[in-house]
């Protein structure tokens, strides 16, 4: 490629490369020839040069070794070369180079140069790259120019101002006769001047009070007027200006309350312009100390916009609502029902704004109500707004729900809704809810039941089962609800470990609530042991292991079951007329029994009553043998009873 190839023909070549590599060794020979150039005299390429080589820069390929020639072309005398020089000293300098201390005479010198266009160059580059020390040598420059008559030159300085004061906030003062002039301008082109007063004290609120009232009540401006809305550009920018300058500020905060409250009054919402400013009126009502009066007619101001056809309008009020909900919720609260019905726009953001503001307005007061109306939600909301629905509800739910048996029921609809969606931390808090509700084992145990039933594929309410059924007998037999059988329960158990739905943790709670169980039944145990076995030489190898296990305890501690206490009930035949021989001196006289069958569990009892006549008072002993069916299996125990109190002989 030529050295003195066109900006354009460069672009096309760089643009046609079809690798990196090819890219990186055209710029490389491109830059090789522009430095070559630099370093020879003059031959009016430099700027054709320069400006190839921003170019570069903008690719992220280095370009430091171009900031001397910025300095050249900034003292050039020619428009276009000077113009390229400044383009190049924004992009190439900053206050950290040495190289920008070295064009602060050029810049002096173009500010007070016959064109207009050059002292914007010069205006320009000061406000984008200047120094503390370049601001603090030409700030008298630009407060010169601040007072020029040229509306071009004027908006220019202000905006470079600006920048100077935000480098050296100590030269604000001087700035300061000058923008209270620029404050009384009725040229619109110094509307984007107001800009600059942020800067100055808040003594000039009274000021951009006085202009702000003309605009809302007698008009200002007329050619600029919007849709019925005059200036609404600069309203919006008076406002925030008025939110800066009032923030933390009582004085100035008391000057403001009138006006906005006049603006939100008399600004018609119909059009676009007029949403402008009153959005814009709405968050300096909410950023500076404002009257609770007007704080809630700001709240009312965003329920107007939620019923706005525009979409973005919506969505912007809902944003803001969601940022005062804390410090102003019964305001918010009273649009409840039009912020709940935006959770069925079809825009997503839209949606996605609704549903953060309705769990944000759930309180102990409407839980009830708006609960209703999330869980209707949840049922068709889109996939992506699933988990964060399904975590805002069980939020809700533990914070304000008014009783336990509501709590787990919200819960249980969401599982059995998107239990998919639901995070993995539900199950052990579901399962510490459930454990402290013991009153409410029984009737969640069968919910929780019928729902595994219905549905293995929902993996939370397949791991909260499977561990429910082992913490009691809930699951067989209630006395509010139907019984469940042992064969129905192991049934769903080896559905769920055989499903190619199950995840490998799924299938370890399923088989581990499948040993458990074998604690709590006993006519179904070679059933248990045969689905325990099979996992043996599973795949898994956390399964696996689990299953060898357990089929160990099978093998060498099947003694040890606690057979006593196995069964839903107990059978009970009791015997004294050969295993007790009491003296000729002692009479004996048996009552019946109180019953023949004892809960399982400890949860009932059966007595019987004997009476002795002993006269003698002879030593007492007593051998009772003790019959009783457990599922159809007989079982005996025999014991002898020699500790009877003193007074019984």
């Amino acid at each position: 490629m030529s050295p003195s190839v066109r900006l354009q023909e460069m672009i096309r070549v760089i643009r046609g490369a079809r690798t990196q590599g090819e890219e990186r060794g055209v710029i490389q020979r491109e830059c090789a020839a522009i430095r070559a150039q630099f370093r020879q005299a003059d031959n009016g390429t430099r700027s054709h040069n320069l400006a190839k080589l921003l170019y570069v820069h903008m690719l992220g390929y280095p370009a430091h070794f171009g900031q001397m020639e910025c300095v050249r072309l900034i003292a050039s005398p020619r428009y276009n070369e000077k113009r390229v020089g400044y383009l190049g000293a924004m992009m190439l300098l900053d206050e950290k180079q040495d190289a920008s201390l070295l064009i602060t005479n050029s810049i002096k010198n173009d500010l007070s140069h016959s064109s207009q266009y050059v002292q914007s160059l010069a205006l320009c580059t000061l406000g984008c790259m200047g120094s503390a020390e370049m601001c603090r040598d030409l700030a008298p420059e630009i407060d010169r120019l601040l007072r020029a008559s040229n509306s071009y030159i004027k908006k220019k300085a202000a905006l470079c101002a600006v920048h100077i004061v935000r480098k050296v906030p100590e030269l604000g003062e001087l700035f300061t006769p000058a923008s209270r002039s620029l404050l009384s301008e009725k040229n619109h082109g110094e509307s984007v001047l107001i800009c600059f007063a942020f800067l100055t004290s808040p003594a000039a609120v009274p000021e951009l009070v006085q202009i702000m009232k003309g605009l809302v009540m007698s008009g200002y401006s007329p050619e600029h007027n919007v849709a019925g809305i005059s200036d609404p550009f600069l309203q919006v920018r008076i406002l925030r200006l008025l939110r800066i300058l009032g923030r933390n500020n009582d004085t100035a905060s008391d000057a403001v309350n009138d006006l906005l409250a006049q603006v939100a009054t008399n600004t018609d919402s119909s059009k676009t312009a007029g949403s402008a400013v009153l959005y814009e009126t709405v968050l300096t009502v909410m950023d500076i100390k404002s009257e609770s009066g007007l704080r809630v007619l700001a709240v009312n101001i965003l329920g107007r916009f939620l019923l706005n056809n525009d979409r973005n309008i919506r969505y912007i009020s809902m944003t803001s609502l969601q940022k005062i909900v804390q410090t102003d919720h019964n305001a918010v609260q009273r649009h409840r029902g039009t912020i709940v019905d935006c959770l069925k726009d079809q825009d997503a953001s839209v949606k996605r704004r609704a549903l953060e503001l309705s769990l944000a307005l759930v309180s102990a007061v409407n839980i009830r109500s708006l609960m209703k109306e999330l869980l209707l939600f949840l049922s068709s909301c889109p996939p992506e707004l699933r988990a964060h629905t399904t975590s805002g509800i069980f939020n809700a739910a533990e914070r304000y729900a008014p009783s336990q048996r509501w709590h787990i029921d919200t819960i249980l609809h969401v599982l059995t809704t998107a239990g998919g969606d639901v995070r993995d931390e539900t199950v052990p808090n579901l399962i510490q809810l459930i454990t402290t509700a013991t009153e409410l084992h029984c009737y969640t145990v069968h919910k929780l039941y019928r729902a595994l039933i219905t549905d293995i594929s929902d993996a939370v309410v397949v791991l909260t089962q499977a561990w429910l059924i082992t913490i009691d007998n809930t699951v067989f037999n209630c006395h509010k609800t139907e019984t469940v059988a042992e064969d129905d329960v192991l049934d769903a158990l080896e559905m769920v470990l055989q499903s190619h739905m199950s995840s490998p943790a799924t299938r370890g709670f399923a088989l581990t609530a499948t040993m458990k169980l074998s604690t709590r039944i006993t006519h179904n145990v070679d059933r248990i042991r045969s689905i325990v076995s099979i996992y043996g030489s599973c795949i898994d190898v956390e399964l696996q292991q689990r299953a060898v296990e357990y089929n160990a305890l099978f093998k060498k501690y099947d003694h040890m079951r606690p057979e006593k206490t196995l069964g839903p009930s107990y059978r009970l035949f009791m015997t004294f007329v050969s295993h007790f021989h009491p003296p000729q001196s002692v009479q004996l006289q048996m009552k019946a029994p109180s019953g023949d069958v004892i809960p399982a569990h400890g949860l009932g009892q059966v007595t019987q009553t004997v009476l002795l006549n002993n006269p003698n008072k002879v030593s007492l002993k007593m051998r009772v043998r003790v019959c009783y069916t457990s599922q159809d299996f007989v079982c005996q125990d025999t014991v002898q009873i020699d500790s009877f109190p003193s007074p019984a002989w």
